[in-house]
């Protein structure tokens, strides 16, 4: 593939476009962003996250946003998808994971509450850097849109909390906890979205993930990129790997590809 056809670029959050102690862009990361749009290529953040969740960082407007692995897609102030989970199957995930002594966080497109509290749903919050948010109003929101509910989780336990559920499924990238989602959802299905909005080819995109919610993303795109800290599942489903969040992966792939003009 010819990275002088990239016209758009897909960036996961953690682990790719910044590490996952720090809060902030490398100054490296910050100015290929920059320049990667001076050149007329468009760049998104796909991601897990909630709206309420996603960081912004000081000087970068991001083209479009994928939401919850693909469940909710804006471009600007333009609503391009959204498809909550079903309500019956939000009551029902709540009733298994009740069951199973799993507290959870609902998130609608503007609120988040939970029923509780666990060590995996408090370590899974900080890896975010946020906190598990308080159950305010949290019966009231389980009948609202819901686009994703978080839980700690073991693959052990996938079942018991998908028990009777037929509308939602579990995508992961942290072994201790669970992101549910409406079913056939993915940041695959964001991509695709996206590219029909700005009339784009698959051939004209690349992407950048190093988790498992991102191989259906690597493969969605004309070239996927693992970072070189990502697992070996995720370089394996990539067409290529750069080096680490750490050293500058993106930065150093883009030079490399003359993607920044440098």
């Amino acid at each position: 593939m010819k990275t002088d056809d990239i016209r758009i670029v897909f960036f996961d959050i953690d682990g790719t476009l910044r590490v996952f102690d720090s809060t902030q862009l490398s100054p490296r990361t910050h100015d290929t962003l920059l320049q990667l749009q001076k050149n007329n290529i468009r760049i998104c953040i796909a991601t897990g996250r909630p709206p309420l969740t996603t960081p912004k960082f000081d000087g970068i407007v991001f083209d479009a946003i994928i939401n919850f692995n693909g469940s909710y897609c804006i471009a600007g102030k333009d609503v391009i998808y959204k498809n909550p989970i079903e309500t019956k199957a939000v009551h029902q995930i709540i009733s298994n994971a009740g069951q199973i002594g799993r507290p959870v966080v609902l998130s609608s497109i503007d609120r988040m509450s939970a029923n509780g509290r666990d060590d995996d749903l408090v370590e899974y919050f900080k890896i975010a850097k946020v906190e598990v948010p308080s159950g305010e109003g949290f019966e009231e929101l389980a009948n609202q849109e819901i686009y994703q509910i978080m839980s700690g989780g073991k693959k052990s336990e996938y079942d018991a909390l998908l028990h009777g559920v037929t509308g939602a499924e579990i995508t992961t990238w942290w072994p201790r906890a669970v992101d549910i989602i409406p079913k056939n959802g993915s940041k695959a299905l964001g991509i695709h979205k996206v590219l029909k909005y700005f009339h784009l080819d698959k051939s004209q995109s690349l992407a950048f993930g190093d988790g498992g919610n991102d191989i259906a993303m690597l493969q969605a795109v004309g070239l996927g990129v693992a970072m070189g800290n990502a697992s070996d599942d995720v370089k394996l489903a990539a067409g290529a790997v750069c080096d680490s969040a750490e050293n500058d992966g993106i930065y150093m792939f883009c030079k490399e590809h003359h993607l920044t003009g440098e």
